[in-house]
C-alpha cells in the first residue's frame, strides 16, 4: 500500500495560529510539543495536575501559563494529552470531557485510549493522532537544529471539517513536516507500536543481545570481547 506523506508545502498553520492550544502534560513528549510550538508561532497553555507539581513548576519556569487541567481545557481550543497512557482515562473522564468545547480538537501523542476503547470522546469534537517518531528530547533538538522527526498523522474524528487540516498544522509546528507526516489511523499507529516496542525492543532485541553474548561465551571468547561485540555501540 502507498503512503501518503505530507509535508511544510502542503500545510496552512493559519489554522492553529488562530486557535489556542492546551498541551495536558509537561513530560517526555509534552515539554517539546509545547516549546516547539510556541517556537512555530502558536498559542500555546499547559494543563497541569497542579501549579506546583515537578512538570507544572517546569513549564512555569519555561514561561508558560500553567493552569489545571480542566481549566486548560476550558480555555483551549485545541487539546493534546501528552500523558501517560495509563493516567488518560482518568484524566479525560474527570477533568477533559466536562470542559471541553463543542468543535474543539483533541489530539493524542499515541492512539491506545482511543483504540482500546477507554475513552469515547464525543462526536461533536475533532480527534486526531500525532505520533513523533522519536523521543521528546531528540524531537526538541532536532528543531533547534533546523531539522524535524518524521510522524505519524491520523484523524478519528472531522467534526468541523477541519481536523485534518488541524493535525497537519498541529504536526508541522513540532517541525514533523520538515521530515515527512505519514498518514495512518489510530489502529495502525496505536498497533504497530507497541508491536515494535514489547516485540522487537523489549522482546526481541535483548533476547537477541543475549543469544550472541551466550553464543560467543560458548565458543571460548574472552568475556570481555561478547560483550563489546553485542552490547555496545560505537561512540
Amino acid at each position: 500500500m502507498a503512503l501518503t506523506v505530507y509535508t511544510d508545502k502542503d500545510v496552512d498553520m493559519g489554522v492553529l495560529k488562530e486557535r489556542r492550544v492546551a498541551i495536558l502534560g509537561y513530560g517526555n513528549q509534552g515539554h517539546a510539543h509545547a516549546l516547539n510550538l510556541r517556537d512555530s508561532g502558536v498559542d500555546v497553555i499547559i494543563g497541569a495536575r497542579d501549579q506546583m507539581s515537578p512538570s507544572g513548576a517546569r513549564a512555569k519556569q519555561a514561561g508558560f501559563e500553567v493552569l489545571s487541567y480542566a481549566e486548560a481545557t476550558m480555555a483551549a481550543d485545541v487539546v493534546m494529552m501528552t500523558l501517560p497512557d495509563e493516567h488518560i482515562p482518568s484524566v479525560y473522564k474527570d477533568h477533559v470531557a466536562p470542559h471541553l468545547k463543542r468543535g474543539a480538537a483533541l489530539g493524542f501523542a499515541h492512539g491506545l485510549a482511543v483504540h482500546f476503547g477507554h475513552i469515547t470522546p464525543s462526536d461533536d469534537v475533532d480527534l486526531f493522532l500525532i505520533g513523533p517518531k522519536g523521543a521528546g528530547r531528540w524531537l526538541r533538538a532536532e528543531y533547534e537544529a533546523g531539522r524535524g522527526l518524521a510522524c505519524l498523522v491520523a484523524v478519528e474524528n472531522d467534526a468541523t471539517g477541519h481536523a485534518k487540516s488541524i493535525a497537519l498544522a498541529y504536526a508541522s509546528g513540532l517541525g514533523c513536516g520538515r521530515a515527512g507526516m505519514v498518514e495512518t489511523s489510530f489502529r495502525e499507529e496505536c498497533e504497530t507500536d507497541l508491536f515494535g516496542e514489547q516485540a522487537v525492543l523489549c522482546g526481541g532485541i535483548p533476547d537477541l543481545i543475549e543469544a550472541g553474548y551466550d553464543t560467543l561465551v560458548e565458543a571460548g571468547y574472552s568475556l570481555k570481547w561478547p560483550i563489546s561485540n553485542v552490547c555496545m555501540k560505537p561512540s
